[in-house]
């Protein structure tokens, strides 16, 4: 089970990071840093098994690829914005974190937009 391979690795190197973070706070944080990427990294096959059947699933229902495409981005930003956010309020900048999640509900809520234009349109139709 791969859960227990990433539940491993963070607890590794969470007890790396406690070690380490009395004496170089700047490297603990690098550490908790690279951690996070390697578990990111580890998950990107399954991010795109998921992408591809969705998108299988997507051409079977007939539904437009690029509301799909729009989606995957969403969930992008989503992700990266909340990764961000950790890693700087893990480095006790609390005040950036906050720009970066703010950042991250604008740029969804601009990628939102065109498919809420298009249910909003499809409303209209059926009435």
């Amino acid at each position: 089970m791969e859960i227990i391979k990433v539940v491993s690795f963070a607890f590794a190197a969470l007890f790396i990071v406690l070690i380490v973070k009395d004496r170089r706070e700047d490297l603990a944080i690098q550490i908790s840093m690279a951690a996070g990427i390697l578990i990111f990294l580890f998950m990107i096959s399954k991010i795109a098994t998921v992408m591809n059947l969705l998108q299988q699933l997507s051409l079977k229902a007939n539904i437009d690829f690029v509301y799909l495409t729009t989606v995957f981005k969403i969930l992008g930003i989503a992700y990266l914005a909340s990764f961000c956010s950790e890693i700087c309020k893990d480095a006790g900048q609390s005040s950036i974190a906050s720009k970066v999640e703010f950042a991250g509900k604008i740029l969804i809520l601009v990628l939102a937009i065109p498919i809420l234009m298009a249910v909003l349109q499809s409303i209209l139709r059926i009435m």
